[in-house]
């Protein structure tokens, strides 16, 4: 066995922070009041983030770009069906996952920002867009995406869980230490890049990705 090295620092703390972002997030939208100032900022650390990863989903290290995903209806289908290994990286079914949570949290932040109660909270981009559109992105941002986020962050790790605890795959201890044991069969497996310049690298993308957002979205929050 070897060590090969699957996810790099910056997509380990992508992780991490996303984690953090997203529970605080939460947090200070069941407190209200007050705190939706902070559930703003949190949204908009959310949206930077997101950002991030999607730009780190081209230029990042060779297991975390999407084009290295494997993300195919034919290679789902025979993942599914136990006909196909699931690969260093992530497993088709793991890809599909990453991708629809990606993306609900994608609506949910831009909903977010859309919204406007018409009581105590209003959207930095809800004076951008009809009252109409401004509407029905509250009532996405509040109920249904909502819900639907929820949902998926539980079954993401529910599938973790079982995964690690069940089937005696380690998923966790890889985006911990950003490393995978091999077989030296697999020494054809090409590691991802994780170094100084690439690390200097996401620093730099980091502060673009959060120079677009703020500059659209007019300064922080509050």
């Amino acid at each position: 066995m070897r060590r090969v090295r699957i996810w790099d620092l910056p997509t380990r703390v992508f992780h991490a922070a996303l984690l953090l972002a997203l529970v605080l997030t939460e947090l200070t939208a069941q407190i209200g009041a007050d705190w939706m100032l902070w559930h703003l900022r949190f949204g908009s650390l959310l949206g930077v983030l997101l950002l991030f990863r999607l730009v780190w989903g081209v230029v990042g290290g060779r297991w975390s770009r999407f084009s290295h995903f494997g993300l195919t209806p034919r290679r789902l289908w025979d993942y599914v069906r136990g006909r196909l290994d699931g690969g260093p990286g992530h497993n088709p079914l793991g890809a599909l996952s990453v991708l629809t949570l990606l993306g609900l949290l994608a609506a949910q932040v831009s909903s977010g920002m859309l919204a406007d109660d018409e009581v105590s909270y209003a959207g930095p981009w809800a004076v951008r867009v009809s009252a109409e559109l401004s509407q029905l992105a509250t009532a996405w941002h509040a109920h249904a995406g909502h819900g639907l986020l929820l949902g998926f962050v539980a079954l993401h790790i529910a599938a973790v869980a079982f995964h690690q605890f069940l089937k005696g795959a380690d998923l966790i201890g890889p985006m911990r230490h950003g490393d995978r044991f091999m077989a030296e069969s697999g020494g054809a497996i090409k590691p991802s890049r994780d170094d100084g310049r690439s690390r200097t690298l996401a620093l730099i993308v980091v502060g673009v990705c959060a120079g677009v957002w703020f500059f659209g979205l007019g300064g922080w929050p509050g």
